[in-house]
């Protein structure tokens, strides 16, 4: 697909950090259009699900603009980062809140045993999915993030820390990263180059 016809949405409820993927993708040559109307997220190509905050904040944005119910139901590829990777899992224990259901999966929060949040640079290893073509395996990824999901038949790449959790999880048109691929440097930006070209 020609990237000037792409239509890409940044989906809009007021919980993300949207610039950065919006300067990310610019630089990749794609103009990404930000939306919360349903007609346009159903008529997009692809969409993006950002994420930064609160989890039962977020969800209540989601749910006052009706696109709780909307989501799960998108047959186009969509990419969820950071919180929206976690908004799309079964439940959080982030403000006890129901998530999508989208993945099969609890995200729960790290033991006080390690530093949280997770900041900074760490390593992604197990990669099984397109999404990760030409990504080598124990590239570094940035991640800002006291939540984790746990290990499951989704999980597409894992992550240590503490544990290992699932740090990119797909199902069918779904793909979520815990990793903010904007904030990634080049393999980031590879990512979602990949996730365009899908």
């Amino acid at each position: 697909m020609n990237k000037k016809t792409l239509k890409l949405v940044i989906i809009d409820y007021g919980a993300g950090n949207i610039k950065s993927i919006q300067f990310a993708l610019k630089r990749l040559g794609v103009e990404a259009l930000l939306s919360n109307k349903p007609t346009e997220i159903l008529t997009a190509d692809k969409i993006i699900f950002p994420g930064v905050g609160e989890a039962s904040s977020a969800m209540n944005m989601l749910k006052k603009k009706g696109l709780d119910l909307l989501l799960p139901q998108l047959k186009q590829p969509v990419l969820g980062i950071c919180l929206g990777m976690q908004l799309l899992c079964n439940h959080t224990e982030e403000g006890n809140t129901k998530g999508l259901g989208v993945f099969d999966v609890s995200i729960k929060r790290f033991s006080n045993q390690v530093k949280v949040p997770q900041m900074g640079w760490n390593t992604i290893t197990n990669l099984k999915s397109k999404l990760f073509n030409g990504i080598s395996e124990n590239e570094y990824m940035y991640l800002v993030h006291s939540y984790y999901a746990e290990n499951c038949k989704d999980a597409i790449a894992l992550t240590q820390y503490s544990l290992v959790y699932a740090s990119a999880l797909q199902k069918n048109n779904f793909y979520g990263v815990q990793f903010h691929p904007e904030k990634s440097s080049l393999a980031g930006e590879k990512i979602l180059k990949n996730f365009i070209e899908l």
